[in-house]
C-alpha cells in the first residue's frame, strides 16, 4: 500500500462509497448524459485503450469494467475480489464507472498535493543554504 492511500481514509477500502455521485456532479452529469463517452475518458484516465470500454456491449459480463475497476483495486491495494468486480460491472454499471472515476481522481489530487509539499520543503531547504558558502 502506497503512503497517500492512508492519506484518503481506511486502508484497503474505496475512498467513497458507489453511490456517493453526488460528490463530483460534474462527472454524474457526463455519465447520465454519454456514458459510453465517460467509460472512454475513465479508461484513458486509467491508463487504458479509451475504446476498451466499447467491449462491454458485447455480452452479460462486461469485460472492461471488470478489468478497470481490477486494475484501480490492486494499483491501490483496494480489498475486493473478481467476483465483486463482476457483482458492480452488471448490476451497478454506470455507478462502478462514477466510482472508479472518484477514486481515480482522489488519488492523483493526493499525489499531486504530496509531491507539491516535498517539493516546497526541499525548496525551503535549499533556500536556507542561499549565501552560504560551501567551502
Amino acid at each position: 500500500m502506497d503512503v497517500h492511500a492512508a492519506d484518503l481514509g481506511e486502508q484497503g477500502q474505496w475512498s467513497t462509497g458507489l453511490c456517493d455521485c453526488w460528490q463530483d456532479m460534474g462527472d454524474c452529469c457526463l455519465a447520465l448524459c454519454c456514458l459510453p463517452v465517460f467509460t472512454c475518458k475513465v479508461t484513458i484516465a486509467a491508463g487504458a485503450c479509451p475504446c476498451l470500454p466499447l467491449l462491454d456491449c458485447l455480452g452479460c459480463i462486461p469485460p472492461a469494467s471488470l478489468a478497470i475497476r481490477a486494475s484501480v483495486r490492486e494499483r491501490y491495494g483496494i480489498e475486493g475480489g473478481v467476483w465483486s468486480d463482476c457483482f458492480y460491472g452488471c448490476c451497478c454499471y454506470p455507478l462502478s464507472w462514477l466510482q472508479i472515476s472518484r477514486e481515480l481522481k482522489r488519488r492523483a489530487a493526493t499525489h499531486a498535493n504530496c509531491t507539491l509539499s516535498s517539493s516546497s520543503a526541499r525548496y525551503t531547504a535549499l533556500a536556507s543554504l542561499q549565501g552560504a558558502h560551501l567551502i
